[in-house]
């Protein structure tokens, strides 16, 4: 228990978290749909944080391309060609063994949504699937389970408007 006081110690420090705080992610349940730019930082910003169980939901394996901007794989997932909700699963539990982590290799469909998206507190969506972002919003509002969904769209500035260099004279 000294290391878990130790490693949560500023979120207990922080009032609006406190040990009452602590204690309540320690105990809740999420599901991620979708472990690519914006699943892993979620998954990993949970699992630091101290939530208790994470389900990992991804159907996908990791690519040479992903490595840019999905920050939990490195060069050896690309070239295995793992699966995505298996490496970061893998990955998080050296980040923090005291959690639960579930990988679910998936598609959610109408078939499975209810079985992988309940049984939680909460769910995040961190597709770029509008027929999955439905499914998950049903489940959602059947279960009364609160979801969150963001859009992850990274432009290169550089790459779209070329610098106007000045000449500085």
């Amino acid at each position: 228990m000294p290391m878990q006081n130790e490693r949560y110690s500023l979120q207990i420090l922080f009032r609006p978290i406190g040990i009452e705080g602590q204690t309540k992610l320690s105990e809740a349940r999420v599901a991620i749909v979708g472990v690519g730019a914006l699943g892993t930082v979620l998954a990993t910003q949970l699992v630091r944080a101290g939530v208790g169980f994470v389900r990992l939901i991804d159907r996908d394996v990791i690519e040479p391309s992903n490595l840019q901007r999905q920050s939990l794989y490195d060069e050896v997932d690309a070239e295995e060609g793992q699966a995505k909700a298996v490496a970061a699963a893998e990955k998080l539990r050296d980040a923090n063994r005291d959690i639960t982590i579930e990988a679910v290799i998936e598609d959610v469909t109408w078939r499975n949504a209810e079985t992988l998206l309940t049984n939680v507190d909460v769910i995040l969506d961190g597709t770029d699937n509008f027929q999955v972002r439905y499914l998950i919003n049903d489940v959602s509002v059947k279960h009364n389970i609160p979801w969150s969904y963001r859009s992850c769209v990274m432009v290169l500035l550089l790459a779209i408007w070329p610098l106007e260099r000045s000449n500085p004279q």
